[in-house]
This record gives C-alpha cells, sequence and structure tokens, in this order.
C-alpha cells in the first residue's frame, strides 16, 4: 500500500496528519461554559439596547408606542432565551422543539385582535435581539483582530 499522503502532490512535500497531530476535541463541560457566556452576554446585550431604545421611542413618539416596542422586545427576550434553551437541549442529545415560534405568533396575534397594540412597533422590538447579536458579532469580531 502507498504513503499516506495527499493526492496528486509529491509524497515527499506534504504528508497527511496522523491522528496524533489532530487537535483534541475540547471538553464538554467547558464547551457548554462557553455556551452558557455567549447566551448571558446575547441577553445583556440586548437589554443594554432595549434600555437605549427604549426611553429614545418614549421620547420621540408616545407613551403608547413606547409600550408596545417594550412588549415586543420583552418578546424578543423571551423568543433568545427559549431558543436558547433548545440549542442546549440539542447539544444535550434532545430534539428542537418549536415553541418559540409560537411566543411571536400569540403577540402578532394578540396585536391584530387588541386595538391598543401595534404591529409595526412591536415587530421592530422583537428585533432587537437581533441588533444584540450584531452588535455582539462586531465585538467579537474586533476582538479577534486585535
Amino acid at each position: 500500500m502507498e504513503n499516506p499522503t495527499l493526492l496528486g502532490v509529491d509524497s515527499e512535500a506534504v504528508p497527511i496528519e496522523s491522528s496524533e497531530q489532530l487537535a483534541e476535541p475540547e471538553d464538554p463541560s467547558t464547551a457548554m461554559e462557553d455556551y452558557y457566556a455567549l447566551i448571558r452576554e446575547l441577553l445583556v446585550t440586548t437589554l443594554v439596547l432595549i434600555g437605549i431604545i427604549f426611553p429614545a421611542v418614549w421620547f420621540r413618539y408616545d407613551v403608547n408606542v413606547a409600550l408596545n416596542y417594550l412588549l415586543g422586545a420583552c418578546t424578543g427576550m423571551l423568543y433568545l432565551r427559549l431558543l436558547g434553551k433548545n440549542v442546549e437541549k440539542l447539544g444535550q442529545g434532545g430534539s428542537v422543539g418549536k415553541s418559540q415560534v409560537a411566543v411571536l405568533a400569540g403577540v402578532i396575534i394578540a396585536a391584530t385582535q387588541i386595538e391598543q397594540l401595534s404591529i409595526l412597533p412591536i415587530f421592530l422590538g422583537f428585533l432587537t435581539f437581533k441588533a444584540g447579536i450584531f452588535v455582539y458579532t462586531l465585538r467579537y469580531v474586533s476582538a479577534t483582530r486585535s
């Protein structure tokens, strides 16, 4: 049998790495700690954004629009938390549920039925968690480049 090398490459130039040279898999407990830290940081970042955006909306628009935004933002936080729990179950060998989608659907349905609620501020408030993910990503990328 031939020497283990990359196909089409000189056998003396580039040998295939042996199993001892490959990186060891990360410890599962360390990986879960990293995951919990990530979720915690995403939740805190989203809360900070809500703390900045909510007063700005209240200042610019009336209190009803600001409270609708806050309802959507709280729904987004709940969605992010449920999504994190589902991913955690997946990491432990479980299956992923669809409960987090029901949260958004329930709030949007309530907004269409209740006259005091407005769909657009609720939906934009819900998207605040995505802005939190974006801010976290920018911070992570800038930290790894430094």
